[in-house]
Parts: C-alpha cells; structure tokens; sequence
C-alpha cells in the first residue's frame, strides 16, 4: 500500500528491517523506523566503532573430575597441609619434639650439641623381648668429617607398648629421658625431677 504525505507526494514505506551486531561489526547500522533516530545514531557520541557491540565472554565452568566408573571426584579429599592429613609418623615425630622441648628447658646447654632422630625399628635383630625403644650414639671423630652426639628413638617398639595417646606421649618422653640419662651418667631422676623417665624401659 502506497503512503503519501500532505502534499499527495509518494513516500517510501518505513523499513522496520534491524542489523545484527554481526552485522554492525562489518560497517551496517541500525535503520531508522517512522522518522525515528537509528540506535546507533542515537548512541554514537557514547560508543566508538570497535565498542558497538563488544564480545561477550561466558566462562563454561570446569568438568569435574570423575573415575572411569562414575564412583566420584577424583583426588584427595583433604589438602596436605590440614592436620587431618597428618600421617601416623608425622604425628610421632610431633610427640618427639614435644618432648625434646620440655626437656630442653632445663638441659639446654647439655641439649646443645644433640641431635635427635626418629626411625621405625632399630637397626639390628634382637633376641628374648629385649627391643630397644631408644638408642644413644657418642659423638663419632674430630672435625667436619665427625658425627655429633645422637639418641635416636624407635617409633615402632613404642607404638607397640602404648594403650593409647597418652600413654604414647609418656613412653616419647621416658625413652628419651632414659638415653639423656646415659649420655650424661646420672639417675633418669635427675634428668627429669618431675617423675618420668625410670620405667621399665630396655
């Protein structure tokens, strides 16, 4: 249907036919409707020619890791850093310190030049129930190719003896007590007035 204006002039019909921003990007704009002003017309003071229509980026989320078998995520449930992660060991050398730090407040010069060591079971075979649960090693030659003073603690003979925490925390202690007082040639009293370290440790 053809549309006149009010002097009886034949006008084009308005367009109402709009660009796509994939076509504003190749140079196309918006086309004006009934008179009105193009959007980009409108806007283009604010917006230059490569912001018209920016990208727009949706980050697709990560898949989460699953087994072959569809049984969960993958990986460890706890990072390595959180206490629950400690192992048996770990929690052993803890108790050690423990110990070595409370013993330390008293004996620190005779502590000073000891070095302690942690390992699972002593390195030699025993006989007739007599398995060590600590070790005092001398000092060993002169100089830089010389060992130091050591009492190594053994972690499995211990655990073996323990009823339960507690009672592995006070072996810790008497063990090391009982090889400080052999190192130094006195009574496991001295080394520890508080009433540990002279037990019926081997």
């Amino acid at each position: 249907m053809e549309r006149r204006d009010v002097t009886g002039t034949v006008v084009a019909a308005p367009t109402d036919r709009r660009t796509t921003p994939s076509d504003a990007g190749s140079g196309a704009e918006f086309t004006a409707i009934d008179g009105r002003p193009s959007i980009l017309e409108r806007y283009a003071d604010r917006v230059t020619e490569p912001e018209r229509f920016p990208a727009v980026a949706r980050p697709i989320p990560p898949r989460r890791r699953r087994d072959r078998r569809g049984r969960g995520i993958r990986g460890t449930l706890l990072p390595p850093d959180v206490p629950a992660y400690a192992t048996r060991g770990d929690r052993f050398d803890d108790l050690v310190l423990d110990a070595v730090e409370h013993l330390d407040h008293r004996w620190s010069t005779e502590l000073a030049d000891v070095e302690f060591a942690v390992e699972d079971v002593p390195p030699v075979a025993v006989t007739d129930d007599e398995i060590p649960l600590a070790h005092y090693q001398p000092a060993g030659g002169k100089g830089r190719s010389g060992t130091p003073r050591r009492i190594v603690v053994y972690r499995r003979p211990i655990e073996a003896r323990a009823v339960d925490s507690e009672d592995l925390a006070e072996l810790v202690l008497d063990a090391i007590i009982h090889e400080m007082a052999e190192m130094m040639g006195v009574d496991p009293a001295v080394i520890d007035p508080e009433g540990h370290g002279w037990g019926d440790e081997e």
